[in-house]
């Protein structure tokens, strides 16, 4: 079965640090680029960050430029994001994905895993 596992959401206080995880199993994950979207209530799902299969190059929303960090362990099929310097407009569901080519806005395979809720709140 293709499948997406995303962990390590929680409660943090603004400024605090999270690492999410997401394992992937079912397909060879080492061929395809990697990236984490995110929803808030009400709001479009957003690409957050992506690591291309092929050079390594790496991408992110303005919004966590300096703040967050992806990598991934071919090697355990595991793609990870470090965020620190959390702010409150951070809160919101993230998910991982696996597609063809790094891209922000738009993904051209679809799938996803079920999402960890992330809240920065005082």
């Amino acid at each position: 079965q293709v499948q997406l596992v995303e962990s390590g959401g929680g409660s943090v206080q603004p400024g605090g640090s999270l690492r999410l995880s997401c394992k992937a199993s079912g397909f060879p994950f080492q061929n395809y680029a990697v990236g984490w979207w995110r929803q808030a209530p009400g709001k479009e799902r957003e690409g957050v960050s992506c690591l291309s299969a092929s050079d390594g190059a790496t991408y992110y929303t303005d919004s966590v430029k300096g703040r967050f960090s992806i990598s991934r362990d071919n090697a355990k099929n595991t793609v990870y994001l470090q965020m620190n310097s959390l702010k409150p407009e951070d809160t919101a569901v993230y998910y991982c994905t696996v597609d063809l080519i790094c891209l922000l806005t738009s993904v051209t395979l679809n799938l996803w895993g079920q999402g960890t809720l992330v809240t920065v709140s005082s």
